[in-house]
């Protein structure tokens, strides 16, 4: 996006704020966007937005990495465990950032070089550091990475990587329960149960680009525009009958009207995908509104659609065909259509920016904001915005 000297860029948040994630100095929720304090940032154009359970983090185009909220476990960063209520520079990082990815209290970040480096809780092994460390307030190299990496993903406890090669990496072992249950008494596979990177089965034939996670599940793009899916199908977001996949099992196409995928989003119980025309499907669970559909009457909250099984549960949503950027929180999702902000799904916290805590079933136009980037956290929301210079 082309900017002038007339233009300047804020960044806005809302959503829960019990521990500062939101940036505003304050832990009071926040039902509609408000300004962050951005004192500490520099003015320079932001690259990448993401957030964690109570956590957020800012990627700035020069690579520096700004961050606040919950830091019990040090998903921060900053070499302590203090929550942080307004943006700071992370000051440890030697290397230039280019991507980030949040998982409940862990944080993954991908250098310019291609390193991931990871902080946070490793009670789940999802720092990929093997088992010895319980947490790290400092970023960790992931030394079982060997490759060059060209994207990260993080879920609630487990966490994934695409090598330059594109070889897809799993380690963590948030979805080693939901795996036992559905293959006992069958051992659990090891990219399923391993602490360090681990090759994930079933792709070699596959140069993979892209990979993003659910709480429980796992999704990979290909260069070809397919799309792969394991790990839990309690809410069908695997499109499949078999309510656990330990591989990766490819999305059929005609789910799609034969098209091919271009980006994909994940939340803990649904999944988006964009296809190469611009339309935007959703599956998996819909009953906080996530799927953007709107729910029939005769359907209490809280209630299953029909729609949300495993039998052909995919959904266009319309509103969103063309859209510029998406992102996903738990259960809520943001949407850059035509230079407008949208959202829609969970919104007890008010993430969704209309000023109430009733959940959204389709997307609604956020008024007042003009945005240029946007970004999740589980229960909160994100956007960098332009705004004319007075």
């Amino acid at each position: 996006m082309e900017t002038s000297s007339r233009l300047e860029f804020c960044l806005h948040s809302w959503g829960a704020n019990s521990y500062g994630q939101l940036g505003q100095g304050h832990v009071e929720d926040q039902p509609v966007p408000q300004l962050s304090d951005a004192a500490a940032l520099p003015h320079c154009a932001v690259r990448t937005l993401s957030g964690g359970g109570g956590h957020s983090v800012v990627v700035t185009d020069s690579g520096h990495v700004f961050v606040c909220g919950q830091n019990h476990r040090g998903q921060l960063g900053l070499g302590h465990n203090a929550d942080v209520l307004t943006f700071q520079l992370c000051p440890s990082l030697t290397q230039k950032v280019r991507n980030v990815a949040c998982g409940w209290d862990f944080t993954l970040l991908l250098t310019d070089f291609g390193q991931v480096l990871a902080c946070g809780s490793n009670a789940f092994g999802q720092l990929g550091v093997g088992p010895t460390i319980t947490h790290s307030c400092s970023a960790l190299g992931v030394k079982g990475l060997r490759e060059l990496v060209v994207s990260i993903a993080a879920g609630l406890r487990h966490s994934l990587a695409v090598t330059e090669s594109g070889c897809v990496y799993q380690w963590g072992t948030g979805l080693f329960s939901h795996a036992k249950r559905a293959l006992s008494p069958h051992p659990v596979p090891a990219h399923l149960s391993s602490m360090v990177p681990t090759l994930v089965p079933g792709l070699e034939k596959e140069t993979s680009r892209l990979v993003t996670a659910g709480s429980a599940h796992c999704a990979c793009l290909t260069g070809d525009g397919d799309l792969f899916l394991w790990g839990s199908n309690k809410h069908g977001q695997l499109t499949a009958t078999d309510q656990f996949l330990s591989s990766p099992t490819l999305l059929n196409r005609s789910l799609l009207d034969g098209e091919k995928v271009i980006n994909v989003w994940s939340g803990w119980t649904h999944i988006i995908a964009q296809t190469e025309s611009g339309r935007v499907f959703t599956w998996g669970r819909g009953d906080y509104g996530q799927r953007g559909q709107q729910r029939p009457a005769s359907q209490k909250p809280g209630q299953q659609s029909a729609g949300s099984s495993a039998k052909g549960g995919n959904h266009e949503v319309k509103v969103l065909r063309g859209a510029k950027q998406i992102a996903c929180g738990s259960e809520h999702n943001l949407a850059i259509v035509g230079g407008c902000l949208f959202s829609w799904g969970w919104n007890e916290h008010g993430m969704c920016g209309d000023g109430s805590t009733t959940n959204v079933s389709q997307p609604k136009l956020v008024c007042g904001l003009r945005p240029v980037l946007i970004g999740c956290g589980a229960g909160h929301s994100l956007a960098v915005c332009a705004a004319t210079a007075s």
